[in-house]
């Protein structure tokens, strides 16, 4: 009688992947983890309780089949394990390293509500797929026919390469536009390598490249090139640009100089460090914290890349200024976790008021306390009067977020319509806008949101595309 692989949660602890000390890791823009062996990865993937509701698949946007996929890990069976994990995601071994599991799958783990520990999902699923690289089981799209239509999918980030590989699998013929040199979006310059090596990303692209797809680089539309030529030569348009305008600071002095944008600076810090590019402003110390007092302002995803980024930059000290309390920040609190074991400071319940010097030399700071909940039903922050203090700093980051940037202005397409917040008015899951063949998703329809959302939206939208191809199709046959 074959011996049970699962249902091990008893027995075994959760083990994630060996973790790089803060005093090694925070000298370079290596990932932080180390692989999962073989055996340890079907140890891990045991512990999966096979539940008859799996609030693990459930909770994930793209609701990727991870009972299954652990199952067939933890039998052995690691290749069908891969084709049962890409038949949902497009980039697995993307999501296994950059998803807040601990908000996602993993905080949804049956196990894990009745006390014994999540299984190590994330950690799992990169494995199945880092494993299936070495292998040669990952394959370009190849599609079995080629089809005359032909889509041009206007920003390279997760949502437009998601769109992309499913339509050049079934065909299509793919154009991408985009505005930087190279593909990627976020998961290229603004995300660190420490959490994504970019050869990683980088592979991928070549992946879509050798299947077909065709890429146009260094392409603003609006400057370059008009909307209305891309519209004109394809049979539809994908908006897949993202939202890349921060949200400002305000108050006296956030002009001055020193007080960069989060974007940018990641960006920079991305090009010279894990592509050898060379960036006068990192050069010349304007987008570099090295021996700096660095300060930065926000609580979500993108300050902990700026935060551990400065450290390893060689930054005299870092600190994190975040209006509300730890159990309210928006960023995982896994990445929380490993920027203190790295030496940031985060001083909660501060916001800033005022800036002195031009170069910043300080941020004048006031303390906040949480009031009543706000329309979100998150506790509102209030400032307590007479509580200010003065933090040194030669740089501020602002990683307040991002906005959509107004696209019917930029584009000269005015009959784009838009929400009130700017974000590309669309259909929920078809992506379709009211200008007849033009879709959009990702981030310029939900704002700012997670490269897994961005993966489902790309997908979904590609599927639609293919469905409005053949009732086009049927129509003309008639």
């Amino acid at each position: 009688m074959a011996k049970q692989p699962m249902l091990k949660f008893v027995q075994v602890e959760r083990d994630m992947p060996l973790k790089r000390t803060a005093d090694e890791r925070n000298k370079d823009f290596h990932e932080i983890y180390a692989e999962f062996a073989d055996e340890k990865a079907k140890e891990q993937s045991g512990r999966c309780s096979q539940c008859g509701v799996p609030y693990c698949q459930s909770h994930c946007p793209l609701h990727n089949n991870i009972p299954d996929w652990l199952r067939l890990t933890a039998s052995g069976r690691l290749k069908e394990a891969y084709e049962v994990s890409q038949a949902t995601n497009t980039f697995p071994e993307i999501c296994g390293r950059i998803c807040p599991q601990d908000r996602l799958c993993e905080g949804n783990c049956v196990i894990e509500q009745s006390g014994h520990g999540t299984v190590t999902i994330g950690a799992v699923e990169k494995y199945i797929t880092d494993t299936a690289w070495e292998e040669g089981w990952v394959e370009p799209p190849a599609p079995v026919q080629e089809r005359r239509e032909s889509v041009a999918i206007i920003g390279a980030g997760p949502g437009g390469l998601a769109a992309a590989d499913v339509l050049r699998r079934a065909g299509v013929q793919v154009t991408i536009y985009d505005r930087y040199d190279r593909a990627g979006g976020l998961m290229t310059y603004g995300i660190p390598g420490f959490k994504l090596e970019k050869p990683i990303v980088m592979r991928r692209n070549e992946q879509l490249a050798q299947g077909g797809v065709r890429f146009v680089m260094d392409c603003d539309v609006g400057v370059t090139m008009s909307f209305d030529d891309i519209r004109d030569q394809h049979d539809a348009v994908v908006i897949a640009t993202g939202v890349y305008k921060s949200r400002s600071l305000q108050g006296p002095g956030s002009g001055a100089s020193g007080i960069v944008r989060a974007l940018d600076y990641l960006t920079a810090s991305n090009r010279a460090s894990n592509f050898g590019d060379t960036v006068p402003e990192w050069e010349s110390g304007e987008l570099n914290a090295k021996d700096k007092r660095v300060v930065v302002i926000g609580g979500g995803d993108t300050a902990m890349d700026c935060v551990r980024t400065a450290i390893r930059q060689g930054a005299t000290s870092v600190k994190c200024l975040y209006r509300r309390d730890r159990t309210n920040m928006p960023g995982s609190q896994r990445e929380v976790k490993n920027a203190e074991e790295e030496g940031v400071q985060f001083e909660w319940l501060t916001a800033p008021k005022a800036f002195k010097g031009d170069p910043v030399e300080a941020v004048v700071v006031e303390k906040m306390r949480l009031g009543l909940p706000d329309a979100t039903g998150r506790q509102s922050p209030e400032v307590i009067e007479g509580s200010d203090y003065e933090e040194p700093a030669d740089l501020v980051i602002k990683a307040l977020g991002f906005e959509p940037e107004e696209l019917p202005t930029l584009w000269g397409v005015p009959e784009l319509e838009v929400t009130r917040w700017g974000t590309v008015k669309a259909e929920f899951t078809s992506g379709r806008t009211a200008l007849p063949g033009v879709y959009a998703v990702g981030d310029i329809v939900r704002g700012a949101s997670l490269v897994v959302w961005a993966i489902r939206d790309g997908r979904d939208c590609a599927e639609h595309i293919l469905q409005d191809f053949g009732a086009k199709a049927a129509i003309a046959a008639e």
